[in-house]
């Protein structure tokens, strides 16, 4: 039976700005309150999908969540009107406004995380929808998110979903930004790595001092014991705290795996060595392959600022792996000719493709943030709800729905707009027809 990963973008939505949301998250802070193009954001994405469609890739959409979110306001006490309660909120408290209108569910990285059948214990996809909670505009989207992938994922023979940890620090949950998988096949079991920032009940654990450690060490185990996962297949890993003080916020923004790949810089894990050795013994017969990056060829700041690592990782047919980059990557000069160094080199590693994805880059968000990475079988895809799965004629109808409704500018005074509330139900209640998902939002 054949396996493959499939890759879930999440389309960018119609609200997507810049209000400098993510404290941690250093593109996010530097772009703050800037134009954005909702429109471009959206297309630019929707290419990266199409072009990896193209190479033979398999490709799925999710939808955005609706924006702005009125129940999310009305929760806080804002009453009346649609039209009265975006314009009380734009006067009483912007930043609330900004929140209950964020895209960030653009980033399905940080979704859900998810364990392919032939992992777990029932022979079912898990997903352990995120809960999000270090960031009020984040911790709103679990709800929303449950429902999408509810709806694509809606077999139960096939799939098994979990709702979101309990909503307090100590369970923190980030999705799967902090997991990857690393296996010798995508329809072999594999070992799944859990990397966290901080051991939530260990007070004298290590952990950063500027930023917030996002993602708990009890989160992890309680997502591996959800899933039934075998903890002989099971690492968990430290993220090093001066990283995340550095702006490594998640640890797909300093680390990324696939099959039995490990591209990671020298300093993204806590102890390093450990980590290799117990990946090794789990891996057992398949050797891991690490590809480290030292500080001396790409520091971590360089890292930060052109998400090198938070890119993806993909495997042709033949073994071989394509690295997709950002468009900063080339454009600094000590991350190119990494680059080029890398695919000259002795690794699976052979080809480099890069997209424009400014958009979502100044919002703190690369490629990898864009996917969330789920293994199929061939049964599982055909159970697979709805049209998620990219085609030519399903990617210039999502194009020609883009360019119909999308703005090609926005800024945070036109959140409180009521033409833009409409504008963007109107959109979303368009696109579930388009991708046939039924009723997935609280408006319709």
């Amino acid at each position: 039976m054949s396996t493959v990963e499939v890759n879930f973008d999440g389309l960018v939505g119609p609200t997507h700005n810049y209000a400098g949301l993510s404290w941690g998250n250093l593109a996010s802070a530097s772009n703050v309150r800037g134009q954005s193009n909702p429109r471009e954001a959206a297309l630019q994405g929707l290419r990266k999908m199409k072009a990896l469609a193209d190479l033979g890739f398999c490709q799925g959409v999710l939808p955005p969540h609706e924006r702005p979110h009125l129940p999310t306001l009305r929760s806080l006490g804002f009453a009346g009107s649609d039209a009265e309660i975006l314009r009380e909120a734009a006067r009483a408290s912007p930043t609330l406004l900004a929140a209950a209108s964020s895209a960030s569910s653009m980033w399905t990285a940080n979704a859900a995380t998810v364990s392919p059948s032939a992992d777990t214990a029932d022979g079912r996809v898990h997903f352990t929808v995120a809960n999000l909670n270090a960031k009020f505009h984040r911790a709103i989207e679990h709800p929303g998110t449950s429902r999408i992938l509810r709806s694509v994922f809606a077999d139960e023979a096939c799939f098994a979903h979990h709702p979101a940890l309990p909503a307090v620090s100590q369970f923190g949950d980030e999705g799967a930004a902090n997991h990857t998988r690393l296996c010798a096949g995508y329809g072999e079991p594999g070992v799944e790595l859990f990397v966290y920032g901080r051991a939530a009940f260990n007070e004298s654990g290590t952990r950063p001092q500027r930023y917030p450690a996002r993602q708990t060490l009890e989160a992890s185990e309680a997502v591996a014991r959800l899933h039934g996962l075998d903890a002989s297949r099971v690492v968990f890993a430290q993220q090093n705290p001066s990283v995340i003080d550095a702006g490594v916020f998640h640890n797909d923004v300093i680390a990324v795996g696939n099959g039995p790949v490990l591209f990671y810089h020298e300093h993204a894990f806590a102890d390093e060595a450990r980590l290799l050795q117990e990946l090794n013994e789990k891996l057992g017969a398949t050797p891991l392959i690490p590809i480290r990056v030292p500080e001396e060829a790409i520091s971590v700041e360089q890292a930060v600022t052109s998400y090198l690592f938070n890119s993806q990782l993909l495997t042709r047919p033949d073994g071989t792996m394509v690295l997709v980059v950002p468009a900063e990557c080339r454009e600094q000069e000590a991350v190119s000719h990494y680059l080029d160094c890398l695919i000259a080199g002795s690794n699976p590693i052979n080809e480099v493709v890069v997209f424009a994805l400014q958009q979502s880059m100044r919002n703190g968000g690369g490629p990898a943030c864009l996917r969330l990475r789920v293994v199929l079988t061939e049964q599982e895809r055909a159970a697979v709800n709805g049209r998620v799965l990219l085609t030519d004629e399903l990617f210039r109808c999502l194009e020609r729905w883009v360019e119909k409704h999308y703005r090609d500018r926005l800024t945070q005074a036109d959140l409180a707009d009521r033409a833009l509330l409409e504008e963007s139900r109107n959109a979303l209640d368009e696109l579930t027809g388009i991708l046939g998902l039924g009723r997935i939002y609280e408006f319709q």
